[in-house]
């Protein structure tokens, strides 16, 4: 179910042997995202459970989901670009569906990956099915 993107990072990955590569890789895809507007960073976006200051700001429209984020780590903001890779541009009535765990499990993220940083992606992935969730209900009820 993973979008082009994400099986993208994926093939990267598998090019990329060396551990220090794969994270260098992580951090420029999160170097090349915009990043979020100031006025977006607001408690309302901002993610809990981060050891690092995060925000996550969706955007649904037909149907679709999307959402861009920012985070004052820089690894974290190479995490948020991974998850826009696997989440963005799906319905939104799929993105509660995504089996974030399997799918990231194919990067080998969460063996080299801090408690931390394990649970702030987990926090992360929480709130992005929360919110699509949500969405869909409101599609639902339109």
């Amino acid at each position: 179910m993973a979008q082009p993107a994400f099986e993208d990072i994926v093939e990267d990955f598998e090019f990329l042997e060396d551990w220090e590569d794969r994270y260098r890789h992580v951090i420029e895809a999160g170097k090349a995202m915009d990043p979020l507007d100031d006025a977006l960073k607001v408690p309302s976006t901002r993610v809990e459970g981060c050891a690092s200051q995060v925000w996550l700001h969706p955007k649904v429209g037909d149907g679709t989901f999307r959402f861009d984020g920012d985070s004052d780590a820089l690894i974290v903001r190479g995490l948020i670009a991974v998850l826009r890779a696997l989440y963005n541009d799906l319905p939104v009535a799929d993105v509660p569906r995504v089996d974030a765990g399997g799918e990231l499990a194919r990067l080998g993220l969460h063996d080299h990956l801090s408690a931390q940083r394990s649970n702030g992606l987990r926090a992360m992935i929480e709130r992005i099915r929360v919110v699509a969730a949500g969405a869909a209900q409101d599609d639902g009820r339109q």
